[in-house]
Parts: structure tokens; C-alpha cells; sequence
């Protein structure tokens, strides 16, 4: 299947159904579940890396800041775009791992129900404060090691109580909550795989996931699965811009900041 170029986009007062949502999601781990099975870890997962022919078919897209899950650290601190990076990052460590994917798909998660970024932080600090202000102030008991992070870059974790999901990402079922919520998991090795991942009940629901079978030349003995056609590096290099927008938006802390790269609308191609 030919990648088409054109787009439409879905206006900022119309949200994706949750099926279409759960089916771009299940594909996104499939890829995920692949990639970290021959080990490797994307680094930079965000919307602008996941491409959509139809609502059917999803590609993991921008390859080039992914390492070998097995290389040595210290890994560089600055990957990943902001509003998707997992917080042992913003603590600057040098030895994480495929859970920034995880962390980074259930932020990805999360705006396709609101149509905007759950964590919209302005800087490094502000992202972690966004963070705090919806999951709260990560266990010390839980998290030990993101405490002693904390602690060398002289950060203090301020004593919030967490923001239900369900409060502030539009309609989602509490299945959907749940493998959210374990995703954005603060320990990132509480944080489900990706291959666990798509054995939550979130994706029980006798909807047919994954994408199409797509038929190959004759001469070819190889068979389309999803799995096959969403991993396969031959068709997933390549990278999707989206446009932002400039206008302004109110923060979950109250200040209003430029939504210099928020993207008001999700793309959805046909």
C-alpha cells in the first residue's frame, strides 16, 4: 500500500471515536513490541513519528535517534521532544531504556482523546511540574532511584495529590485510564512493555485491531501481518510534519503560553 501525502484533519471540537483511537494505539505497540524484541529503543516518539494511511494503517516513522537496547550508557539526556519525555529524563539520567517509549506512547495516548498535550511544559522544569500537578508526587518508597535523580540536579519534588485521568482526558473508557495511567507510570520499571501492553483489557473488546492484509506481488512469498507491515524499516522511514499553530492556550497551572507546537489537529490521512 502506496503512503499517500494528503491529509485531512480533524477540527479542534471533534474528537477521534475511541475505536479509531484504539486501533492506531494497538499498531503503535505492535511496531514497539517488535523493535524492542530485536533491540532497539525509538528515543523519540511523538505524533509528528506516527504515520496514518487512513485510520487504518499506522507507521512508526524517524528513526534516527534510536539505539540498541543492550548499548552501553551513558546515553545523551536531551532526546525525545519535551512534551513527550519521560521523567527519568527530565532528571537527567544516563541509563534508561525502551520505557521512554511507553511513557511517550501513553502521553501520545492521552492527545488523541484531548486533541492537545497532556504535558505541555514550557522547559525542562515546568514539564516535570505539568507532570506532577496531574500524577502527583511520585512515591519516594516506589521510586527510589528518581529521588536520588532529583537530588544531584538539586530538584525538589513538590507534595501534590494526583488529578484523576478520567478529569482531564475527554471520554475515555476506564480500561482506556488504566493502560494510561500504567504507562505514565513514574518508576519506569513498573511501566508495562509493550508486548503486556497489548494484552490489556483495553484492547478486549472484540473490535478487529490491527492493519489491513495487504495482498503481495506473486513473485513474492512473503505475508503481510500487522506486525510485519507496521515494523518493516523499509516502509516506516520517513518523517510526518505537522504544521503548528500559534495561538495561545490556557496550561493546566494557569498561565497562558504560546501553543508555539501544540498541534490543535490530529492528522488523519485517506
Amino acid at each position: 500500500m502506496s503512503e499517500t501525502k494528503s491529509r485531512k484533519r480533524f477540527s479542534r471540537d471533534r474528537y477521534f471515536p475511541e475505536h479509531i483511537i484504539r486501533n492506531i494505539i494497538y499498531q503503535v505497540l505492535q511496531g514497539l513490541a517488535y523493535m524492542h524484541k530485536n533491540g532497539f529503543f525509538h528515543r523519540d516518539m511523538k505524533p509528528e513519528n506516527i504515520m496514518c494511511n487512513g485510520t487504518e494503517l499506522v507507521k512508526i516513522a524517524d528513526f534516527g535517534l534510536a539505539r540498541e537496547i543492550r548499548s552501553r550508557p551513558p546515553y545523551t539526556d536531551y532526546v525525545s521532544t519535551r512534551w513527550y519525555r519521560a521523567p527519568e529524563i527530565l532528571l537527567r539520567s544516563t541509563s534508561y531504556n525502551s520505557p521512554i517509549d511507553i511513557w511517550a506512547l501513553g502521553c501520545i495516548m492521552a492527545e488523541l482523546y484531548m486533541l492537545r498535550p497532556l504535558f505541555p511544559g514550557t522547559s525542562e522544569l515546568d514539564q516535570l511540574f505539568k507532570i506532577i500537578t496531574i500524577l502527583g508526587t511520585p512515591n519516594k518508597e516506589d521510586w527510589p532511584e528518581g529521588y536520588q535523580l532529583a537530588a544531584a540536579m538539586n530538584f525538589k519534588f513538590q507534595q501534590t495529590v494526583p488529578t484523576p485521568l478520567a478529569t482531564v482526558v475527554n471520554s475515555v473508557s476506564d480500561e482506556g485510564q488504566k493502560l494510561m495511567a500504567d504507562m505514565m507510570q513514574w518508576n519506569p520499571e513498573k511501566r508495562p512493555n509493550a508486548l503486556s501492553s497489548l494484552k490489556y483489557k483495553y484492547f478486549l473488546v472484540g473490535q478487529k485491531l490491527g492493519a489491513p492484509v495487504v495482498s503481495q506481488p506473486s513473485t513474492s512469498n512473503r505475508k503481510t501481518s500487522a506486525g510485519s507491515t507496521l515494523s518493516d524499516s523499509r516502509v516506516v522511514l520517513g518523517k510526518a510534519k505537522l504544521k503548528p499553530t500559534a495561538t495561545e492556550v490556557k496550561t493546566f497551572d494557569g498561565d497562558m503560553q504560546p501553543e508555539r507546537n501544540i498541534n490543535r489537529n490530529l492528522p488523519i490521512c485517506k
